[in-house]
């Protein structure tokens, strides 16, 4: 790449290949070779001979060593009286942007052969003047470095447009988190905050009604409670242009609440969690939260009754998390299955790079299968704790 090139014309400047180069080099240091064998009345050891093959061969250095090019084919058509490797390398100044040297080599090169060669070959008559060939090679390099130029400048204005383009898309996907975070937040939030408002009341009567009915009363207090801390991190979420997220990030213990939670509410769970959450990343102990979190959902809408076992490794090297559960109870109201939560867990697992397995177990049931990678740096600690 040249060095005196400017930086746009430097970024874009690509080198022949290198067969076009051997092919170029051999053209030209044959066609000047035997033009000197000729001149020296075919004597292929007269030095006029190594002039023209070293003039040849010096435009393999064209690109890192332009100067030592341009004197050596000036040199060399002064001396001989061979302008083709000179030609070669004006086009090659001037398409790099260098007019001022391609034409002051051109010019010591017809001045140099008036004194040096007795032949004049560069001033002999021609129908077209010995000015001709330097001429059009200046005009092809000036071509070539407009050719180059525009280019680079349309590359230019390609990188802005793409980066504009994704800045749009940005912009517009921002637009639409804070839309549906306004929407989540009038429609649910009062709704929320409704049933919380007539759990409290409720509680407050607990002394007239059976303990039974109280006990549901308190565990709806603390969920509807639940569930609006959960909507403040989705919508936080959403607002967040920064990519962090919401605060919370359910760990092990939140995982051992979950299925207290799910205890409470009926369900028959037999878990088995193993390792330290400790030491893992926010993302990867979420994961494993939401999963059991979902299939706990989905067995207690889709096989309500049914036994479910949780069984939890965490890792290094890898996180590993099945919940199955047996076959339940038909419901009168089966729930209708949508789909977005296992959809969901599937892209939550492949963005930590894991697999996630899930369909009917074989004995009727359903279960659901997932591993999660995890960084060798994590640090892990195995310890035991059975749920």
């Amino acid at each position: 790449m040249d060095t005196y090139a400017s930086p746009v014309l430097s970024a874009d400047a690509r080198r022949w290949p290198w067969w076009a180069e051997a092919l170029l080099v051999a053209l030209v240091g044959e066609l000047s070779v035997q033009t000197a064998v000729v001149g020296a009345d075919g004597d292929a050891f007269d030095p006029r001979v190594a002039g023209a093959a070293v003039a040849s061969l010096s435009l393999l250095l064209r690109y890192r060593l332009p100067a030592v090019t341009g004197g050596v084919t000036t040199a060399a058509a002064a001396w001989l009286g061979d302008p083709l490797p000179l030609l070669i390398a004006v086009f090659h100044l001037a398409s790099r942007g260098r007019i001022a040297v391609a034409a002051v080599a051109a010019v010591a090169a017809l001045i140099g052969n008036h004194f040096l060669q007795s032949d004049q070959l560069l001033w002999s008559v021609r129908s077209y003047g010995p000015v001709m060939p330097f001429g059009l090679a200046l005009a092809l390099g000036l071509w070539a470095s407009s050719r180059r130029r525009l280019v680079a400048s349309l590359t230019v204005q390609v990188d802005q447009l793409r980066v504009e383009r994704e800045l749009r898309v940005k912009q517009a996907r921002l637009n639409e988190r804070a839309k549906i975070a306004a929407e989540m937040h009038d429609v649910l939030a009062h709704r929320l905050s409704l049933l919380a408002l007539y759990a409290g009341a409720l509680r407050r009567r607990a002394d007239e009604l059976p303990e039974p009915v109280a006990e549901r009363i308190a565990q709806l207090r603390t969920t509807s409670k639940d569930a609006l801390d959960d909507l403040r991190d989705v919508l936080g979420a959403l607002r967040d242009h920064t990519g962090g997220g919401g605060a919370r990030t359910p760990g092990l213990q939140d995982l051992s609440a979950l299925l207290d939670e799910a205890r409470s509410a009926g369900q028959r769970i037999e878990a088995d969690v193993r390792g330290g959450a400790e030491g893992l990343p926010a993302s990867h102990r979420l994961a494993v939260h939401r999963l059991v979190q979902e299939s706990l959902t989905n067995a207690r809408k889709h096989a309500p009754g049914a036994p479910v076992r949780v069984t939890v490794r965490y890792g290094p090297p890898l996180s590993t998390v099945e919940v199955g559960n047996g076959p339940g109870t038909p419901s009168r109201d089966p729930a209708a299955p949508s789909g977005y939560g296992l959809i969901g867990l599937t892209e939550r697992v492949a963005a930590l790079n894991g697999s996630l397995h899930y369909g009917p177990s074989g004995s009727g049931g359903w279960l659901v299968a997932a591993e999660l990678p995890l960084d060798q740096g994590a640090n892990g600690r195995p310890e035991q704790a059975t749920s």
